[in-house]
C-alpha cells in the first residue's frame, strides 16, 4: 500500500494513537550517486539525485501500527506569507 507523502500544508497523524512525530518508514528509491573513494578505498557519496521515490509503509513508533496513518493540516504557525 502507498502512503502519501505529507507537504507543507499536511503533516501525518496514526489513526490509533495519535502520534504526529515518531515514524519508521519504509521507502523504495531509485538514484544516481557519484560516489569518490578516497585512497583507501573508504567511498562516500559526494552527489546524489532521486530520481523516483515511494513509501512502502510507515509504522507508527509509539503503537506499532503498519499504514495506519492519515493526512491532517499542519497548525497554523501565525505568521503572514
Amino acid at each position: 500500500m502507498a502512503v502519501p507523502l505529507p507537504t507543507d500544508r499536511t503533516r501525518w497523524r496514526c489513526t490509533l494513537c495519535g502520534n504526529l512525530t515518531r515514524f519508521d518508514v519504509t521507502r523504495a528509491t531509485r538514484a544516481v550517486e557519484y560516489v569518490h573513494l578516497d585512497l583507501a578505498g573508504e567511498p562516500s557519496v559526494e552527489e546524489r539525485e532521486v530520481l523516483s521515490e515511494t513509501i512502502e509503509s510507515v509504522r507508527c513508533r509509539w503503537c506499532n501500527a503498519v499504514d495506519q496513518v492519515e493526512l491532517v493540516d499542519r497548525p497554523s504557525t501565525g505568521l503572514s506569507a
